[in-house]
């Protein structure tokens, strides 16, 4: 089974996605963690599409979901922390865009909750990777908002980050993410919408699962 929560960026998914596996023990993916993972390999491609398509599909990329962090290994080497860079938030959204990158890490993802119940969390989850997810949600929350929770969020790896920048980058993701061709972020027709702007933490977790126990209790 999967459950799918999509948004924009700094709506508050991977937090209440990860909060949502713990409080129901299932099973956490991050599609943005691996987005993030090819970018990576996109930059130690110096940007070079011939040579980063090769890496990409010689690499072997491995993920896991263990004490409240999802893991993210690439030939048996941790990138964990390498992934949240700056550098490679900068240019998620470019490599994000590109069809081949997108087809690549939707094939990792339906590959892997073959088995069990999980929750993902991305951009176009329920539109494009799992349009025939048993529940759907669509986060939301205005940019400031969204702005400030993501430099709390960054604030310890990168110290000299300001709200400013933050939130211009943030708005540049959400119109790139809004339209790029392959994709683009949209809520699915039959997803839930939940508004985080005035919602505590256990609020937004508290409404998610309860939609998702309703769920789990039809299908027992």
């Amino acid at each position: 089974m999967i459950i799918v929560i999509d948004g924009p960026a700094g709506s508050g998914k991977s937090s209440t996605a990860r909060a949502i596996a713990d409080r129901l023990d299932i099973e956490y993916l991050d599609s943005g963690a691996l987005y993030r993972t090819a970018t990576l390999i996109y930059l130690e491609a110096n940007r070079d599409k011939e040579t980063f398509f090769r890496l990409l599909n010689q690499k072997n990329i491995s993920f896991y979901y263990e004490d409240q962090k999802f893991h993210v290994a690439v030939d048996g080497e941790s990138v964990t922390n390498k992934i949240r860079t700056g550098e490679v938030t900068k240019s998620v959204s470019e490599v994000a865009a590109l069809p081949r990158v997108r087809s690549f890490v939707n094939n990792l993802m339906r590959d892997v909750v073959l088995d069990g119940i999980y929750i993902a969390e991305g951009r176009d989850l329920g539109t494009a990777v799992f349009p025939d997810a048993e529940l759907k949600f669509f986060m939301s929350a205005d940019l400031e908002e969204r702005a400030k929770r993501r430099l709390s969020e960054r604030r310890k790896n990168n110290p000299g980050l300001t709200l400013e920048e933050v939130k211009q980058n943030i708005a540049e993701r959400d119109l790139k993410d809004s339209k790029r061709q392959a994709d683009p972020l949209k809520k699915a027709d039959d997803a839930i919408e939940i508004d985080t702007t005035n919602l505590s933490f256990e609020q937004q977790v508290d409404k998610i699962c309860l939609e998702i126990r309703e769920i789990l209790k039809e299908t027992e």
